[in-house]
């Protein structure tokens, strides 16, 4: 195999590897897949004004999450059903992302429960949740999340039904027999039937609460201390609801383009929200994140860092825990290079001025010429 230089080349690798039902369901996006290519070509619309003549021998890239130190702001993003992937699915996913010093995000629809994840060791990690119809079923999770040393919860907002995914209904998408959804194992909740259409969104009709309100993310802080990150917001006016709903956080996702196509890319809708925020939580960009550079222009544009999906399962697909290790060392090094080349040296440094996109304004010019 030839040497992989960067992020993308594990998608085509991936390709080969897994059965076509596994990777449609990794790939694919909703509907015509129009925001599925926008994730990803927003960002090239965004270019940078790098500052020369610094000093950058030395460079920080360490930040902190809702209080926890991580070493860069490149962190995990939830994706269901790993092992589908590679045989030690998020066990893999969760040790790679402890060895890089960073978040791992597991999705409620894993194919490992919490306690397994868990095991694996150290690390900080968060659990995506899904609210189901029965509270007690949620109740119990979360109460599993915390007791598992889970630091926060992020709740997904933006699938009350699943998206239209057509490259799933026509493979009949379900998941593979010998495989569960661990942390619903007990609940009879684990398996997931052969439907006419796509399996996973039969799933989601029968389990899934389509009533799903702010009130409930109320109702969550009340029966889990852990801060509560709200996943799915597009817009200035639901940042505004989530901050007054006591969200600790807020992440910009489109559900990696694959709920309702035609929403803008993320990259696109983040410098919205995280005006609307003001400040007052932090904003998260998750989406369409391939290379260094796009780290720099979300945390330009006002992110506290990103998340990657995509990237982990391809890269697990193709070489387990040692692909999804490779991935987030990759993205490290464009970033920091990135931040060298920008005139960087740590990530407060970054500033909107270093970059500019195709929504900007004509550029007021200094009157002065700066003097050294």
């Amino acid at each position: 195999m030839a040497e992989i230089t960067n992020v993308t080349e594990y998608e085509a690798i991936a390709k080969q590897k897994l059965p076509k039902m596994v990777f449609d369901y990794y790939a694919s996006g909703a509907e015509d897949q129009w925001t599925l290519q926008e994730n990803r070509n927003a960002f090239s619309r965004i270019l940078f004004r790098p500052r020369i003549l610094i000093d950058v021998s030395k460079i920080d890239l360490a930040t902190t999450v809702l209080g926890f130190k991580i070493s860069m702001p490149i962190m995990i993003a939830p994706t269901a059903m790993q092992k589908m992937a590679h045989p030690e699915g998020e066990y893999a996913t969760a040790r790679a992302a402890s060895a890089a010093g960073t978040i791992m995000t597991l999705s409620s629809w894993a194919t490992s429960s919490v306690e397994e994840v868990a095991s694996t060791g150290p690390g900080i990690r968060f659990f995506q949740l899904y609210v189901y119809k029965d509270r007690n079923v949620v109740a119990q999770l979360v109460r599993r999340a915390e007791r598992a040393g889970f630091k926060a919860i992020a709740l997904t907002v933006d699938t009350p039904r699943l998206g239209r995914r057509e490259a799933d209904i026509k493979n009949r998408f379900t998941l593979p027999p010998f495989l569960t959804l661990k942390n619903f194992e007990g609940l009879d909740l684990g398996k997931m039937d052969e439907a006419d259409d796509s399996g996973l969104a039969s799933y989601v009709a029968g389990q899934i609460d389509r009533t799903l309100s702010w009130k409930d993310v109320q109702w969550l802080q009340t029966i889990t201390k852990l801060p509560i990150l709200v996943k799915g917001v597009l817009t200035a006016e639901d940042t505004r609801l989530a901050i007054q709903a006591g969200a600790a956080g807020i992440i910009v996702s489109n559900h990696g383009a694959r709920q309702l196509d035609y929403v803008p890319a993320t990259i696109t809708a983040l410098e919205e929200v995280v005006k609307a925020a003001q400040g007052r939580v932090p904003v998260f960009l998750d989406g369409g994140v391939r290379r260094g550079t796009d780290v720099f222009k979300a945390l330009a544009l006002g992110a506290s860092g990103i998340f990657i999906g995509r990237p982990v399962v391809f890269s697990l697909a193709a070489e387990g825990e040692a692909g999804v290790r490779k991935v987030l060392q990759m993205l490290r090094d464009e970033f920091e290079l990135t931040m060298a080349l920008s005139g960087c040296r740590s990530l407060k440094e970054i500033t909107r001025d270093h970059i500019v996109t195709d929504w900007d304004g004509p550029r007021a010019l200094p009157r002065v010429a700066p003097r050294l």
